[in-house]
């Protein structure tokens, strides 16, 4: 039986609404142009964005995934990496983390997240290291940022390049800076990638992503890599890819790109509802983080306890409200990898994977749906 929606997970024509004239003239100003392959467009997202990270180099790409993985085959080309090196990651990300480690030829290391924040728990890294790790892969889940002295040590102690997946947390600013001065998300390590797929809170309406870095040679492979391996026309240097993004994502991109605070901050008071609303003995909220920018609600994630949560989504159904999981299946577990990625035991990843419940967050839910929604849970008998 399909049950009327009343709270949607997600609307992305509410999302982009505020946004629509403008977004309708910077797509005839494209069109116009003549130049749908790189060119001012793009170039000026990057400069954009540059400013916005408080890094030097932004190098537009095609998607989320692509800008991890030419990061990562851009380290193996310039001979910072080599195959069969270890990239620490967590186990709990989305598989895109995974699938670009494995496409440089690189071994991912799967390592638990802690409980309270479902990031990388950075008090247990040690027990992940070997002679062969060289890299660790940050991801700012959910928007949250994975940053802190534990990690920092960790990374210089060792010697480890950082590529943060920043795919969820445009916007976010740790409270620690980052290795080269930066605070913001993206800009932390020695690279960070951006996704802005149509559902983040900073969406292309399309598939569009940035690699963020301060090291002008990683910049220059990274491009090169992104157009064919050629560092000039016709001139092959590298076995590349095409991995461009389109001047017409860029031209929509720059039209949202500088509410990107004011949309975290409407995400933030429809978190805030809930976690002061949400009255559950079984559902345990997110932690309200110490500052107000360290977390960017790209989702709403709860845990409910107990082995109810299926059948709390199905509840929540039957009451109007649509709900996701981020994610059901961790990538140790999904068909492509089972039994084909070494990995210690990862209790805390299977047990989240079976309590996390996604809320909606998104801009069609307002602050007073968030606390209505809220209260509906808090009347759910399991």
């Amino acid at each position: 039986m399909t049950h009327p929606v009343k709270y949607p997970f997600l609307s992305l024509a509410d999302a982009n609404l505020p946004y629509l004239d403008d977004m309708r003239r910077a797509a005839c100003r494209v069109i116009d142009s003549g130049r749908y392959v790189g060119g001012p467009e793009v170039e000026a997202l990057e400069s954009e964005l540059a400013a916005m990270m408080r890094a030097p180099h932004v190098v537009a790409v095609s998607n989320g995934l692509d800008a991890l993985r030419l990061t990562l085959r851009a380290w193996v080309a310039m001979g910072r990496l080599a195959p069969g090196d270890e990239v620490i990651v967590p186990a709990n990300t989305y598989i895109a983390s995974v699938l670009a480690i494995v496409d440089a030829g690189l071994v991912p290391v799967p390592a638990e997240p802690s409980e309270l924040t479902m990031n990388l728990d950075t008090a247990a890294l040690e027990r992940y290291l070997t002679p062969r790790t060289k890299a660790i892969m940050p991801v700012h889940l959910y928007g949250l940022v994975c940053w802190d002295p534990a990690l920092v040590s960790f990374i210089r102690a060792n010697n480890l390049l950082v590529l943060e997946d920043c795919a969820q947390a445009i916007g976010a600013r740790a409270n620690l800076p980052g290795l080269f001065g930066s605070e913001m998300a993206g800009a932390l390590g020695h690279a960070g990638a951006l996704s802005f797929y149509p559902t983040k809170n900073i969406g292309a309406l399309g598939d569009a992503g940035a690699v963020i870095t301060h090291d002008a040679e990683l910049a220059a492979m990274v491009r090169t890599l992104a157009n064919y391996g050629a560092d000039r026309r016709y001139h092959n240097i590298e076995a590349g890819f095409n991995c461009r993004m389109d001047p017409i994502q860029a031209a929509m991109l720059r039209v949202k790109l500088p509410h990107t605070a004011e949309e975290n901050a409407d995400r933030f008071a429809r978190a805030l509802a809930y976690i002061r609303e949400i009255n559950h003995p079984k559902v345990i909220t997110p932690a309200i983080p110490q500052a107000v920018t360290d977390h960017v609600w790209h989702q709403f994630v709860v845990r409910v306890t107990d082995g109810c949560r299926d059948a709390f989504m199905k509840r929540l159904e039957e009451l109007g409200v649509a709900t996701d999981i981020h994610y059901a299946v961790p990538p140790h577990l999904q068909p492509c990898f089972a039994g084909k990625l070494p990995h210690a035991p990862l209790p805390v990843t299977e047990r989240l994977a079976g309590e996390i419940l996604s809320l909606p967050i998104g801009r069609g839910t307002s602050v007073k749906d968030a606390a209505d929604i809220a209260r509906l849970i808090n009347t759910i008998d399991l």
